[in-house]
């Protein structure tokens, strides 16, 4: 027995020798180096191009329609003469409200000049002063009877101005719902106006980026239609009230296309710029490591003194998941590498051998 426990005491010691060799031998490790993520900040969501204003426009009055100025398709613009009705009655009648106000002011003029003459006959004693009133009395009917007959004849020039429809802003004819000869009520659609400019679209953004679109934030805008088309936007709504179901939120975008090269109707994709990446970064899922209290931390590859790459644990705070990249919003910046595999049992300050590199 005691001839044995010289060699078990040398054979404790050579496994003691080959497993502290194995400890300190680098472990085999797969690393990524980061790049900054400000790709990963540009929001693209589809949608469908609508008009800002569109209108049915229908006569203020009922008549037969005498005079048809524009069709389908043509452009006009706020205040153009777009219709006219037949209004030889409404003319006539403001001539009689024009002629009966020319009389009432003839009467007026007479009756503040028969109280001029009363006054002076007063003053020299051939009439009583109890005339006075009585002639003061009749200019002031006049007067009254003349301001009647003035708002008779506005009202009846105002109606005169209601067969006529013009347009209400900018835009294109779409529909046509008249004909010349034809009668028309109050209310009848006789067409339907569209502004093409500005355009609208309106987008469903997701939950987790809603709050970052602002006014500011910048948009681009590329039609389905034109590929290589890239329209300038801008954020001219965002509805704060949700899709239960879908999780997401309405956000209006205003795009002016001077060349008239989209039109409602038509589909396009929406492009949010939500940053230049802001020092952040973006990691490989496999690289972070999270615990139950909810820490989250990678491991870098770094290089010490002696310029062997070593293992440093990093914590850091996380942001959003965009698919098999996770951001990074502290603790981490571009240029760093970080292990990506084999980082399950590292030690910090252990040696590494890196075996594949992204």
């Amino acid at each position: 027995m005691d001839r044995l426990r010289p060699c078990v005491c040398a054979l404790a010691c050579v496994f003691a020798l080959v497993t502290g060799a194995r400890a300190q031998e680098p472990a085999p490790v797969e690393v990524a180096t980061l790049q900054p993520s400000g790709r990963d900040h540009i929001l693209d969501l589809s949608g469908n191009v609508t008009a800002q204003r569109r209108a049915e426009l229908s006569p203020r009055v009922s008549g037969l329609v005498a005079a048809i100025a524009v069709d389908v398709g043509d452009r006009v613009r706020t205040g153009q003469l777009l219709l006219e009705l037949d209004d030889a009655l409404a003319r006539l009648a403001n001539r009689r409200d024009q002629a009966q106000l020319e009389e009432a002011r003839t009467r007026v003029n007479e009756a503040r000049r028969l109280h001029g003459e009363a006054r002076s006959l007063v003053d020299k004693a051939f009439l009583p002063e109890t005339r006075l009133p009585a002639s003061q009395a009749e200019v002031d009917i006049a007067r009254a009877t003349e301001q009647r007959i003035a708002a008779q004849a506005r009202e009846s020039a105002e109606r005169v101005t209601r067969h006529r429809v013009s347009a209400p802003f900018d835009g294109v004819i779409v529909r046509r719902g008249a004909e010349l000869g034809e009668w028309v009520d109050t209310g009848d659609a006789v067409f339907e106006l569209v502004a093409t400019r500005p355009l609208r679209i309106d987008v469903q953004v997701p939950q987790e980026r809603f709050a970052e679109i602002s006014a500011d934030t910048p948009v681009a805008v590329m039609p389905d239609a034109l590929p290589d088309t890239r329209l300038p936007g801008r954020v001219a709504a965002r509805v704060p009230v949700g899709d239960a179901t879908a999780r997401t939120f309405l956000v209006r975008v205003l795009v002016d296309d001077a060349n008239d090269r989209i039109a409602p109707g038509m589909s396009a994709h929406v492009q949010f710029r939500l940053g230049e990446g802001g020092g952040r970064v973006s990691v490989p899922r496999d690289a972070v490591l999270r615990h139950p209290d909810g820490r989250a931390e990678v491991w870098l590859a770094t290089i010490d003194g002696d310029g062997q790459r070593v293992a440093r644990r990093r914590e850091v705070r996380v942001g959003r998941t965009l698919g098999e990249l996770i951001e990074v919003a502290e603790g981490l910046s571009a240029g760093q590498q970080v292990v990506i595999r084999g980082n399950e049992r590292l030690r910090e300050g252990q040696a590494l051998r890196v075996v594949a590199e992204r």
